[in-house]
């Protein structure tokens, strides 16, 4: 074996509350472009299979990669931080790679840990692709002229960067995903949550909490409508799969893209429902029909907030009466809608809190999702907070969006009210009696919801961390 990938294990109370766990669709271009340029790949899955660190580095042992390549988000840095440090004790020699979005942001924090060789900046395919040619069929050590990487230079004992790679220009030249490399009938209780896909890279606008555009550029590049629907085709017929979730940042941005797609997705005969994603400012509702009518059931709404002098403090650059339109246009054409909204951002008063839950009821969409503001590392809050000193806690277990981790007292709000705020949202919104009886099967999962992120931390001696990380905690002597 060339290579291994790995997905830690993920303490993402809402995702795993509500049994979304999904193929790792990033780690799938990564192993499609190695398998293209010829490597032998493997990917473990250890958030759908949690096996935990010790299992992993023992198949990883048997067999022995030249490279192991992790991702990483910000909460789950320090998990795979663990697998790393059991694979180099049976591996010492491999070479240890992480990615995703924290590594990017944060690479002189990772490379702290020596045995961290080299983190892969921002867009990974062609960087993965630099290195295992280099590393694997040349036998180089010297990988100082990869472009797009940060490493620990053992000979003068500093952390290095190289050269910004430029983003992939034609994303039509990325092999599809390689989705035979996991077990696509494993995840959750059915086959819709393994239809993920991403047709687009990028994004042109600058929300202060989101780290998109730093990661995938500010530029909007896209696939061709007809290499879309190629790998719909595929999840279609070779993969039995008919529920798409397009995972765009902002799917409708270029609406004659949308629209062709709709129509190739016509024009091929393919009884897909699909999932999409779109700024409140942005909506067409002919588009929307052309859209419902290609198998368009879903479409997501990033609103943020109820209060227009919040939205203005995120620069979300849209207004609360743009928000009330667009859903209600998406209903008119007979989509569902779900609407996710930020509690506690810098600047919040409770009087505002209390206006987003109200706004969110208001707006009458069929499911609505909240979180507490996370200043992610990367973003624009993250460096405006570090520098006034307002982030009471960068341990990075706790950035679920669950968990309060502002200085929240300096603000003139306590973080237990965020907290019961969040609680009243969901409760609010999810536990009206209209509600449920139009929407009974979402009973289960919001009290699934509830029990892990709020009362199970509790009766677990405040740890805030679930029963999987205390097992491998126990076992592994982590320090």
């Amino acid at each position: 074996m060339d290579v291994i990938l790995i997905n830690p294990y993920d303490e993402n109370a809402v995702k795993n509350g509500l049994g979304f766990i999904t193929p790792p669709l990033n780690l799938m271009y990564l192993a499609s472009s190695l398998e293209h340029a010829s490597f032998s790949v493997k990917i473990i899955d250890d958030d759908l299979l949690q096996m935990g660190y010790h299992k992993v580095s023992q198949i990883a042992a048997k067999l022995n990669p030249q490279i192991i390549a992790l991702t990483a988000t910000t909460s789950t840095i320090k998990t795979a931080m663990k697998y790393i440090k059991l694979i180099k004790k049976v591996l010492p020699n491999v070479l240890s790679v992480i990615g995703g979005p924290h590594p990017t942001f944060m690479p002189n924090e990772v490379l702290k840990d020596p045995l961290v060789d080299v983190v892969v900046l921002g867009e990974g395919e062609e960087t993965m692709v630099h290195l295992a040619r280099d590393y694997i069929d040349k036998g180089s050590q010297d990988i100082s002229n990869i472009p797009g990487i940060a490493y620990n230079d053992p000979e003068q004992g500093n952390i290095k960067v190289t050269q910004p790679r430029p983003l992939i220009k034609d994303l039509d030249s990325l092999p599809l995903p390689a989705r035979h490399l996991v077990p696509f009938d494993s995840y959750g209780v059915s086959k819709d949550q393994s239809g993920g896909m991403i047709t687009s890279r990028g994004c042109v606008f600058s929300c202060g909490y989101c780290s998109s555009s730093l990661i995938m550029g500010k530029k909007f590049r896209s696939r061709s409508p007809q290499n879309v629907v190629d790998e719909i085709e595929e999840l279609y017929y070779h993969y039995k799969i008919r529920d798409i979730a397009f995972m765009d940042d902002t799917f409708l941005l270029n609406k004659k893209r949308a629209y062709d797609i709709a129509q190739e997705i016509e024009d091929r005969g393919l009884d897909v429902s699909f999932v999409a994603s779109s700024r409140v400012d942005m909506v067409d509702y002919n588009l929307l029909q052309k859209l419902k009518g290609s198998g368009m059931s879903t479409l997501y709404y990033g609103v943020e907030s109820g209060s227009q002098r919040i939205l203005n403090l995120m620069r979300k650059g849209i207004t609360l009466k743009q928000a009330e339109d667009a859903v209600k246009s998406a209903k008119k054409a007979g989509l569902s809608v779900l609407t996710s909204f930020i509690l506690g951002y810098p600047g919040e008063t409770e009087e505002d809190i209390n206006r987003t839950i109200d706004f969110s009821i208001k707006l009458k969409p069929d499911y609505s999702q909240y979180s507490i503001l996370t200043p992610f590392p990367g973003t624009p809050i993250y460096r405006e907070l570090h520098e006034n000193g307002l982030i009471s806690s960068e341990n990075w277990d706790k950035y679920t969006v669950l968990e309060p981790v502002l200085d929240y007292e300096k603000m003139g709000l306590t973080k237990g009210m965020v907290k019961r705020k969040l609680i009243e949202a969901y409760l609010k919104f999810y536990a009206r009696p209209n509600y449920l009886l139009k929407h009974r099967h979402m009973i289960k999962e919001i009290f699934q919801i509830i029990l892990r992120s709020f009362i199970l931390p509790k009766l677990k001696g405040g740890t805030g961390k679930g029963w999987y990380q205390d097992i491998n905690e126990s076992s592994s002597h982590d320090s």
